[in-house]
Parts: structure tokens; sequence; C-alpha cells
């Protein structure tokens, strides 16, 4: 019975023990895990973190296995709130408990806030509270743990609602906050041993203002694999700036990127990741030199690249079409040569290098793996549109400035192996004139490239600077047309290729700096086709038209020629060296111009040296050169016709040698009727009188042979009439009427040869000086020398120039002496061909010579026979002034001689009255060797 009462209570006492336990499990859950929690959790985060932590709850439920806690919030030591939490709920699985894995039917995570810093030796806020918490504990170093698998853990829902994440940058002199908010995370049916075929779903969505990231895919801890796509949007170039600024010199005044992309990561092994379908865009990118200026130099409204892709293990990245739109760069070159997008760049890196050797890392490279692959990329194509690129230059001596707007850009497809064609096309507008475009294909290696260029109506001004870094010269006006194929082929050294094609430049007006005359100009200069060999250099262009060019050729007032002017002043270090390197170049350079046309050509000249200022012009030049080179033998033609003057024609014909050889060119010039008084104030300034009247004629003849030069000169003016004296320093000292007189002719024509000899390479010698200087001496010699000018018609009689100024008479007569008369009709002939030269007689006698004979004449008029006594007693006395004659004897018989003369050149050889003048007679004639008497003439003009 007593065993029957016993077994009717252990029921009744199994079920209060349970009862017992179940309230003890109660009490534990209900009341005593919150009070220890809440009373632990703080102590912990203070011995772990350093940190003051308050809990406002934390309620359990021991049957449902859960947890909530409510308002965590932890300060560190600078008492600034760390981390925090409105709301956190733990829910574990019993059955999940029951086999062996920690399993959670949810966590809940509301509100929470994490302060993360990052410190300016680059660790973060929570390293350094744990190293200063542990500071002073005991030091028990944990023995290192083989790798083991992780213990089973599975989270059925783990969600963050509301999260904030303050993120502060110490890292950079002012400290940068960003605050992400909201920050939400779901993560489901996650666990960390194997499963096949099941996988955690996860999305995570984090803001930053209107920057967003957004994460989603799915997850598995065993073996690690992930799969899904990020996207990031929005981010604004502040946010960039912050982060980028210890790598990037410039600064960032506006845009936004978005980056998106999916991917799938996998380690096992070893580490597998691939992304595709990826897309980068920038938006209203702008970008400063510095990061103080204000004013961008870098601007587009978007850069779009689609379809990136990656691949680690194969060691490859792939990226889709690259489009630019609207992208506006500035570009900028100092004095020294350097880009200043460039410069700013080489900056950085040499700061980076001098901190790389302080913290004493090494400058090598690691050694790569001789079995690992080479890094493979490509990209589908780049599209620009819209562009616009602004080139300013600071080197030339004057700023240029070039503005390319409109600009288009593409290139095809690209990968590294670099050996595929490359198509490309590029469209420009030149913002002060002119279009271009260029297109062909590209093979990077080896290199070949083939170009299709066109461009038109390019305003050559805009190239004025560059110009003048080599001539002094101003554009005033001028475009440039030009249409051809560039192929280039660097397979082998060196490098070869050709051009072919036409070119154009119309319009060209180019002047002195600071000076409005044209100096040189043309209506257009075209050349077609044009041949151009880049190895070894050849240059043949088939025809070259150059229609009405014009030079404006001025002698200032300082002697010096604008020409002139138009040649810079040799470089002061390294001239010699560059000067034998490109004689070097040219002479392996060939040249070939089958024609050269100029049609309505012009030269005006213009010498202010002289007073008035001397003018004149070359007009109406047409013609031809054909069969130009430099290569021998070569023998090119010239013919050339045009106006001088308004009225005198001129013809220019022969024969060119080898340029640059010393093959022999002849040339003729032949010019006709050229008005002299048009050349008064030139030949004035030697002559010392001003031309009235006349026309000019030139036959030159000149034979070059290098340098060499031997030219015939034939000069012909024909009625060459002075008009006023006119004071010249330069005016030879001589009767220049009387010379001009003497070189006409009878139909008033000078016709004189000057020939002419020299160095051209010689800088003392020029030959318009040395024609001038020779016709100079020729009518010098004329004036002062006039009967030696009559040496050909002397030379016909048989005589010299000298004898036909004089006469010989036999003594104490008026006879000519044997052979005089020859020499008086070569006198008169000469008169009659220079109807303005005069001729002055000066009848003569001789004292001593005639007056014996006029002593003997009389002796024997006086009927008494003259003995030799008698006459050597008489011829004594006369030669010792004892016995005189009478006065009017040899006076007489001077004038007689004289008109003697005047008559016969008048009577007998026709000689006009008004060119024969009788002097007053000498009395103390010359007597010649034959004792002839000689009666002297003198030349004047009118």
């Amino acid at each position: 019975m007593a065993e029957s009462r016993q077994r009717n209570r252990l029921p009744r006492n199994l079920a209060i023990g349970m009862l017992v336990l179940i309230l003890f499990y109660s009490l534990a859950g209900f009341l005593l895990l919150p009070w220890w929690l809440k009373r632990a959790l703080p102590d912990q985060l203070e011995q772990q973190m350093g940190w003051q932590a308050n809990v406002d709850s934390i309620r359990s439920n021991p049957f449902a296995l859960s947890i909530e806690a409510l308002n965590l919030s932890a300060q560190d030591s600078g008492n600034e709130r760390v981390v925090g939490f409105d709301r956190l709920y733990l829910n574990l699985n019993f059955f999940d408990l029951i086999r062996g894995v920690v399993g959670f039917e949810a966590i809940e995570l509301d509100e929470p806030f994490i302060r993360l810093d990052l410190l300016e030796d680059y660790s973060v806020n929570f390293a350094r509270d744990v190293q200063a918490a542990s500071t002073g504990q005991t030091d028990q170093t944990a023995e290192p743990e083989e790798a083991q698998t992780p213990p089973p853990l599975y989270l059925q829902r783990f969600t963050i609602n509301g999260g904030e994440l303050l993120f502060r940058d110490f890292t950079q002199p002012d400290m940068a906050e960003f605050e992400i908010t909201p920050l939400d995370l779901t993560l489901t049916d996650l666990a960390t041993w194997q499963r096949e075929g099941r996988s955690s779903d996860y999305h995570l969505l984090a803001a930053m203002g209107d920057q967003t990231i957004e994460w989603q895919g799915n997850l598995s801890i065993t073996p690690l694999y992930s799969s899904g796509n990020l996207a990031i949007s929005g981010v604004d170039h502040e946010t960039l700036g912050h982060f980028l600024a210890p790598y990037l010199p410039y600064g960032l005044l506006g845009g936004k990127v978005s980056v998106s992309s999916n991917y799938e990561l996998q380690a096992s092994d070893t580490l597998h990741l691939t992304t595709n379908s990826g897309r980068l865009l920038v938006e209203d990118l702008a970008v400063a030199l510095d990061k103080q200026s204000e004013q961008a130099r870098l601007n587009t409204a978007s850069i779009a690249i689609e379809d990136i892709g990656f691949d680690l293990r194969a060691r490859e990245a792939t990226v889709g079409p690259i489009t630019l739109k609207q992208p506006d760069i500035a570009l900028a070159r100092s004095k020294s040569g350097e880009i200043d997008w460039i410069a700013a760049l080489a900056d950085v890196a040499k700061n980076q290098e001098t901190n790389s050797e302080d913290n004493g890392a090494s400058s090598e490279a690691p050694v790569q793996a001789e079995t690992q692959q080479p890094f493979r990329w490509s990209f589908a194509s780049i599209d620009m549109s819209d562009g616009r690129v602004v080139w300013q230059d600071q080197q030339p001596s004057s700023p240029a400035e070039l503005v390319l707007e409109q600009l288009s850009f593409s290139v095809g497809s690209v990968n590294s192996e670099m050996e595929d064609q490359v198509p490309y096309q590029m469209q420009a507008v030149l913002a002060r004139g002119g279009r271009l475009s260029v297109n062909g294909q590209l093979t990077p290696q080896p290199f070949a490239l083939e170009a299709a260029i066109s461009g038109s109506d390019i305003l050559l001004a805009t190239f004025e600077p560059y110009l003048q870094e080599s001539a002094n010269l101003a554009i005033a006006g001028g475009t440039l047309g030009l249409d051809g194929n560039l192929d280039l082929d660097g397979q082998q050294e060196p490098l070869t290729g050709t051009f072919s094609g036409t070119a154009e430049v119309s319009g060209l007006n180019l002047q002195l700096p600071g000076s409005n005359e044209r100096l040189v100009s043309w209506q257009a200069l075209r050349l077609s086709p044009v041949e151009y060999n880049v190895h070894p250099a050849r240059l043949e262009i088939g025809t070259v038209t150059l229609a009405q060019p014009g030079i404006n050729l001025v002698r200032n007032t300082t002697g010096v020629h604008n020409l002139e002017q138009v040649v810079l002043p040799p470089a002061a270090d390294g001239a010699n060296t560059a000067t034998q390197e490109s004689s070097d170049e040219e002479a392996q350079f060939i040249l070939r111009i089958g024609q050269l046309m100029i049609e309505q050509g012009e030269l005006d000249y213009t010498d202010r040296t002289l007073e008035p200022a001397f003018t004149t012009s070359l007009d109406q030049l047409n013609g031809s050169v054909i069969g130009l080179s430099n290569v021998a033998p070569q023998q090119g033609k010239v013919s050339l016709n045009g106006r001088i003057g308004g009225s005198a024609s001129v013809e220019f014909d022969g024969t060119i040698g080898a340029l640059g050889t010393d093959e022999t060119s002849n040339l003729k010039l032949t010019m006709k009727d050229l008005s002299l008084p048009a050349l008064s104030p030139y030949l004035g300034r030697y002559l010392g009188y001003g031309i009235d009247s006349g026309k000019l004629g030139l036959d030159l003849d000149y034979e070059i042979t290098g340098s060499q030069i031997n030219a015939s000169n034939r000069v012909v003016m024909d009625r060459l009439g002075l008009g006023q004296s006119i004071a010249s320093e330069e005016a030879i000292n001589a009767p220049v009427k009387l010379g001009l007189a003497l070189l006409r002719d009878g139909n008033g024509v000078i016709e004189v040869n000057l020939p002419v000899s020299g160095d051209m390479a010689s800088p003392e010698f020029n030959v318009g000086q040395v024609v001038m200087r020779t016709f100079v001496n020729l009518l010098a010699k004329a004036a002062t020398s006039p009967f030696s000018m009559l040496g050909s018609i002397a030379d016909l009689a048989g005589l010299s120039g000298e004898e036909l100024g004089q006469m010989r008479f036999e003594p104490g007569t008026t006879k000519l002496a044997p052979g005089e008369a020859e020499k008086l009709t070569a006198l008169a002939k000469a008169l009659l061909d220079r109807p303005d030269l005069l001729l002055n007689i000066r009848g003569g006698v001789s004292p001593s010579a005639d007056g014996l004979v006029l002593l003997r004449d009389e002796l024997t008029a006086q009927d008494t026979e003259l003995t030799d006594e008698i006459w050597q007693e008489a011829k004594g006395a006369y030669l010792a002034g004892e016995r005189p004659l009478a006065p009017e004897l040899l006076n007489n018989l001077a004038n007689a001689r004289a008109s003697v003369l005047e008559v016969l050149l008048r009577d007998t050889h026709g000689v006009p009255a008004n060119q024969l003048f009788l002097l007053d007679p000498s009395r103390n004639a010359a007597v010649s060797d034959t004792g002839n008497i000689i009666v002297v003439f003198t030349l004047d003009a009118r």
C-alpha cells in the first residue's frame, strides 16, 4: 500500500519538479538573463574597447529563444558616440540547436549607428581603442591555430533597417566627414556549411544624399561563392575629389560618377573573379589644373563606358563602346616647353617617389612569375562628338592659340595584341576658319598608318606665331586647302612612307610685322599632284601654278631692302651644328617639279634712298619654267614675258641646270622701250642730271656655273636727253653731256656692251652694281678722253683714236701733211654720226718751224739770189731774235690753217657748220717728229 502511494506521488513529483524547473527557467530567462546582459555588456565594452556604454532595456523570451535590446549607445574615450542602435532582436531556432547548429530564425537591427574614423596613420578608431584598452593587461599570446572549418551557423533572416554610418577621414589636412544614411541590409538563408543547390540571398542599399550604393545577389560561405550586381550611383565630385586627392593633382569642380556591374566571386584553391555587363557613366565633369583654381580646363557632358568585363583567372579585361559627348579641354605649353596637364602629373609622381624613398619602400617592380600569362585587354570602340580643344602655346615669341570646334573622333576595336588594323575618323572645324578631316586605318604593331587627309579654307593667320619663329613675317590673309593620302610603314628602320595629293594656298598676303604694306601675295598657289616620299626623302610636284603673284620690293632710306628684314638673325648657340646637319640632309633630298606656271605676276620696286624716290613695276608676267630638279643632269627650260613700267616689254628665257649643283645655266633677258625718264631718280644720282627723254633697251646674256657668273650686258639708250642738273655727291666729275654725245650714233642711239664676271658667293659682288659702275666708268672715259671713244671709226682708217684729235700741216703752209686727208674724212664721219657733237678747231703755228719757212719765202721773194751763206746768216739772226718777221704773218697762217680745216669739213665732207667752231689760234704749236706742225681739235656737246 505504501508502494502504491509512492507510485501515485511520482507523477505529481515529476510535475512539480517540472514546474519548478520551468519556473526557474522562466525566472532566469525573463529576469536573470536580461539583468545580467544589461550589466555585462557595458562592462565588456569598457574592458575590451574602453567605451562607456548604456542600454535602456534588454528583454528575453526563454520560450521563444529571443532577446531584444533597446537603445544602446556607446561613447569612446573622447566622449564621442561610436556605436549604437535603437533595437536589436535575436531569435534562435530550437530545432537547429538540437542538431548542433547555431541557427537564428531572425536577427533584426533597427537604426544602428557606427562611427568609423580613418586616422592619420591610416588605422581605424576601433583598432586604436582595442589596443588602448589592452594596454596593461596580461599579454597572452595565442598560439596559432590551424585553419578549421567554421562552426555550423545558420541565419534564416538578417535585416538592418535605417542604419547610419558616419565615416571621418583624418588622413588629409582637412578632416572630411561622410554620413551614410539610410543603410538597409537584408540577408536570408545563410549557412556556414556546404549545401548543394542552395545559397543565401542579400540586398544592400545605402545612400549619402543623392549618392547611393545598391548591392544584391546570392552568397555561399562554404565554399566561398557570391554572384550578383553592384551599382554605385551619383557619386559627386566632392566625394571623388577627397579620396583621389593624394593621387590626382587636379581639382574636381563638378561631375557625377555612376558604376554598375554583374559579378561572380569564388574562392577555393585560387581566387576566381569575373564581371560582366559593367557600365561607367561620368556626367557633367569639370576639372581644374589644380585644387586652388576655380576655372575648369576640362569639361564633358558625359563619358559612358559600356559592357565592361573582367576575368581574374584569364587575366583579361574587355570594354565595349566608349562614348564622350561634348568634351572641352584647354591645353597650354609654357615657355620651357612643358604642357600643363602633363607637368602636373609629373609633380605628383615625383612627390610619390620621394615619399616612397622616405618610407624605405623598394622601387623595384615585383618579379612576375614566369608561368603567368600576360594580361589581355580590348575595347570595342571610342566615339567622341561635339568636342572642343583649345591649344595655348607660350613657347613662340608671340603666344599662339589654336581652337578646334565641332570635333568628332572615332576609333574602332583595339586589343592588347595591337596587331589588327584599327579604323579611325576625325573631323574638326577651326574656330578662326577652316575644316579638317582625317580617316583611315592604323596598325599599332608593327606600325602602319593609312590616312586620307582633307582640309579646306584653313586660315593661315592662325599659325602666324609659328611662322615667325623662322621668318619675320605677318600673315594678313590666306587660306590653305589640301586633299591627299598618307601611308606610313614602320615595320623596318627607318620609317618609310608616302604622301600623294594636292594642295592650294589662296589669297595669301604676307607683310612685315607692324607694317601695312604688302610684301608677298598671290591669288592662288596650286600644287598638283604632290608626291612626297619619307625615306629616301623625295618631293615631286607635277605642276605648280602661281596665279597673280605679287612682290612689293622696297629699299628703305637706310639702304636695306624689306625682303632682307624677313631673315631672322642667326641663333647665338648651335648655329654651326644646325647648319651642318641641315646641309647633310639637303644633300640627300631629291626635288623635282614638272612645270611652274606663272599667271599675271607683278613686281613693284621702290627705292627710297633716292630723292625723289624711284619706283617701277613689272606686271603682266606670264610664262613657265619646265623641268626643275636638283638631280644632275637636268636642263630646265625658262620662258617668261611681261611688261615693265607700263609699256616696256620684257622676255626671259633660257635653260637652268640642276639646282644646287655646278651645272651651267644659260639665261637671256630682253627688254625693249623702257621710258628712261622713269629711271631719272636712279640715273640722276650718278650722272648729275635728270633724264628728260629717251628709251632703254637691254639684251642680257648670263652664263652661270655654280656661283661663277659670266655675263654680257648689251645696253641700248635711244634719244637719251638730259634734264636739269641734280646735286649729288655720287655724280661723276666729268663732262657728262660730252660723254653721252660721243656714245651716241647718228640716230641718237647709245649702244654699249658691259661684260660682267665674278663670284656671286662673294658678299662684295653685286651684278647690278657692277653693271652700273662699268657704265659710269665708260661715260667718264668718254668725257675725259673723247677721241678714244671714236676708236672704232679710227680703226677703219688705220688710225688710233688719239690721232683723230690732231691734224699735221707742212711748215709755213696751209697744206696738210701726207695722209692727213684720210684722218679728216674719218673725223667728218664721226661728226656726221653724232649731230650733238661739236668740234672746236684751234689753229696753230710754230714760231721756229713756221717762222723759218716764212723767212725763206720772204728772202726768196726779194729777187735776190739766196745763197747758203746768206740763208745761214738770216736764219741765225731770226733764231736769235735779231731779225723779226712781220707780226701778222704767223697769226694769219694760224687762222688760215683753222679756216682750211673748217672749209674742208664743211664743204668737202658735209659737216654742218653748226658743229664747227674756230678757237683762238695757238702761237706755240707742237712740232711732230717729222717736222710737221700739229693743230689740235677738242670736242664738246650741245
